[in-house]
């Protein structure tokens, strides 16, 4: 008997839960009612709840101090909810964790990296609608708790949450609540946000010994139409790639898109397969919408043409509750989208290549874009992990710039493959593999020059021929 109790007490003492195993659950509120304003306008002098900090009229950051990190268990569920001010129509909104420099009160919006980790579309809502104040969205995120936990992240990184929804009031000839809502002629504000956390402990999921993170893409606006937003022009491709120091255990692609647009043809009302390679092999095809809204029809208080039948009457009757007859539809307004996540398992340490394909997108009239996010987490490597796409930014450079004959590129030490500059018409008009480029014959104008390595990574590079 004593030996079963000695050895009880023995394996008791190699136990390392969290530090939170005794909690039942845990609230965190991070924004209590922060108010948004128009994202076309200056910035506003408005006062900044105590805690946050203003990136921009449309985006608050929040720092998650030591305390409030150890109090969180290993499930979390966080729900952002809008209420409505003064913009009556549907944009877009999403909540981020940046990685801020240990120790800053403040940070520069484009100096820190990031990772999107929910979006919303803002429903029709009217100010002066008295039966729906708000709409919720809500996202269930239990593996950003292993990096909370993760103590290489945090002794490097403060970690921020940043909750951002863009707005605009419209005006005369435009529409919107500047003119359709008596009471918001001449305002600036546009939504009130809040965000919370909740979290508990589930020993039933195993806690493991090292985490980390690598953001690949952050709201990158895919499209065809400019080699800012694709591999090759006139296809919708985008390659992202990463190296990896060690092996990778539980490896996890966190994807996030949705397709917007400016005209009635674009491609925000047409439904497209997606296609996600990783190293080449193909690990997740999906078509975004195709399901009835009527279910976020509680939340568009403002009669509009997307819920409703319009007829020119005054009581248009609402659209049908079929998912046969949403077909066209990319997403809903007033409901979340998608985060989507491909399980890898385990990878070996040296580079991996990350693709996406939409091969049937056409962008009619140059319109429209599909912000994407990415990033990879797993087990095996602490902390936050750049992509080295970064540093190939950072490490190659193309001079003299401007120019008027030769130009050189500067490789940091990689192995050229290729080498080809674009006009602006998107006619290639220079094929190579050298690190000079004889451009005296060229035209005057702006030119994009894509450097491939022989690491398989590539760069685009601008420079301007006088």
């Amino acid at each position: 008997m004593k030996k079963t109790l000695l050895l009880l007490s023995l394996l008791a003492g190699f136990a390392v839960p969290f530090k939170t195993m005794a909690q039942e659950a845990y609230t965190l509120t991070p924004f209590d009612g922060a108010i948004f304003y128009g994202m076309y306008g200056e910035t506003v002098s408005e006062p900044v709840p105590e805690g946050l900090i203003r990136n921009s009229n449309s985006s608050y950051g929040r720092m998650l101090t030591q305390e409030e990190l150890d109090a969180f268990g290993n499930t979390l569920t966080m729900t952002v909810t809008l209420s409505p001010l003064c913009d009556n129509y549907d944009r877009i909104g999403n909540v981020n964790l940046a990685f801020v420099p240990k120790g800053q009160t403040t940070y520069d919006y484009n100096e820190v990296k990031r990772i999107e980790i929910g979006r919303f579309i803002t429903p029709f809502m009217r100010l002066t609608n008295t039966t729906v104040t708000e709409v919720p969205y809500v996202y269930d995120l239990n593996h950003l708790t292993n990096l909370f936990h993760d103590e290489a992240l945090t002794a490097v990184y403060d970690l921020w949450i940043e909750l951002e929804v863009y707005g605009y009031q419209g005006g005369p000839g435009q529409g919107g609540a500047a003119v359709e809502i008596p009471i918001c002629a001449n305002r600036k504000d546009v939504y009130m946000g809040s965000l919370t956390f909740e979290s508990t402990t589930d020993e039933n999921i195993a806690t493991p010994a090292s985490s980390f993170v690598t953001p690949l893409s952050f709201k990158y606006e895919l499209k065809n139409y400019t080699l800012d937003g694709t591999d090759v022009l006139d296809q919708t491709v985008r390659s992202l790639y990463v190296t990896l120091d060690a092996p990778v255990q539980n490896a996890q692609l966190h994807i996030i898109t949705s397709n917007h647009g400016s005209n009635s043809q674009g491609e925000e009302y047409v439904r497209r397969n997606h296609f996600i390679y990783f190293d080449d092999e193909l690990k997740l095809q999906y078509k975004p919408g195709g399901v009835s809204c009527i279910p976020y029809l509680q939340y568009n208080t403002q009669v509009n043409c997307i819920y409703y039948q319009c007829n020119g009457t005054s009581n248009p009757p609402v659209m049908p509750d079929d998912d046969a007859y949403w077909y066209w539809n990319n997403w809903c307004p007033g409901d979340k989208i998608p985060n989507r996540v491909v399980e890898l398992g385990d990878l070996a340490a040296g580079l991996h290549t990350y693709r996406i394909e939409v091969p049937d997108a056409v962008f009619a009239g140059d319109q429209g874009y599909f912000p994407m996010s990415v990033y990879l987490t797993g087990e095996g490597i602490d902390g936050l992990v750049l992509d080295k796409q970064t540093f190939l930014k950072e490490a190659v450079s193309v001079y003299p710039n401007p120019t008027n004959d030769f130009v050189t590129i500067n490789t940091g030490g990689l192995a050229i493959k290729s080498v080809n500059v674009v006009n602006t018409l998107g006619q290639n008009v220079y094929t190579g593999s050298s690190d000079k480029i004889d451009m005296t014959q060229f035209q005057s104008g702006i030119y994009m020059v894509k450097i491939a390595f022989d690491n398989n990574q590539s760069v685009i590079k601008k420079i301007i021929k006088e």
